[in-house]
């Protein structure tokens, strides 16, 4: 079955600044996989290239078999509208939503596409369904929630269409342990069928046994699998 995601030869980053460096990277149907590493390392600027919103980069990037990368040195996210309509779901750190925006308001937001739109009512009563908290707090704006909750609104709008490859970018990140836990429950709990789910995490403890792979990250190479038991290094 053809790949859900395709890298080859990718480098990218910001300005002068090079971030990524040449990764090679192959994601399939009904895969969930993790990559683990400590903040600045690459993770999140890894998720902006595949979506486009990097300051420059270069190498092959498929997604369903489409070329979504190539050599890019301006314009970012200038094309991601599109990447997303072509099947890419992005689910980003629980601060990185809008404040004044409702629960609700938030959820309808994924629901771009006209069959999502069509259907967004049975869709949110699915994201519903995974975060129950969220009932009660629809008409809420998400500035007055607390970190668990805009995490669930995070993972919840991105779950309002239908995508062929989700990127969750730290879903435990800043939160309780339980509450952490609960929240990567739900998100494990998501059927994929036949797409697949890219989880960036720095506590491996959260994915070890629950994915089918567990990659490190360090200094913008990937670094092969990874357990609790393995050195990521450091830095910010």
């Amino acid at each position: 079955m053809k790949e859900v995601l395709k890298v080859e030869g990718l480098s990218a980053g910001y300005g002068p600044l090079r971030v990524l460096h040449d990764l090679d990277l192959v994601i399939h149907p009904g895969e969930r996989i993790g990559i683990v590493g400590l903040n600045g390392h690459g993770k999140t600027t890894l998720f902006y290239a595949i979506a486009g919103l990097t300051g420059w980069q270069r190498g092959s990037i498929l997604l369903n078999g489409q070329q979504i990368g190539r050599s890019r040195s301006q314009g970012a996210g200038r094309y991601t509208h599109k990447i997303v309509r072509q099947g890419l779901a992005i689910m980003p750190q629980g601060d990185e939503i809008f404040n004044g925006l409702t629960v609700e308001e938030h959820l309808d937001s994924g629901a771009f596409t006209p069959e999502a739109w069509r259907t967004r009512k049975e869709r949110k009563e699915r994201v519903l369904n995974l975060f129950d908290p969220l009932r009660k707090l629809m008409k809420t704006p998400v500035g007055r929630l607390s970190g668990g909750e805009r995490r669930m609104v995070s993972i919840g709008r991105g779950l309002m269409t239908d995508a062929k490859l989700y990127l969750s970018d730290e879903p435990s990140l800043g939160l309780a342990p339980k509450i952490g836990l609960a929240v990567m429950d739900a998100l494990l709990a998501i059927d994929l069928k036949d797409s697949a789910m890219f989880i960036a995490e720095q506590n491996v403890a959260l994915l070890e046994g629950r994915v089918d792979r567990i990659i490190g990250m360090h200094a913008g190479k990937l670094k092969g699998e990874a357990s609790s038991g393995v050195q990521l290094g450091s830095g910010g």
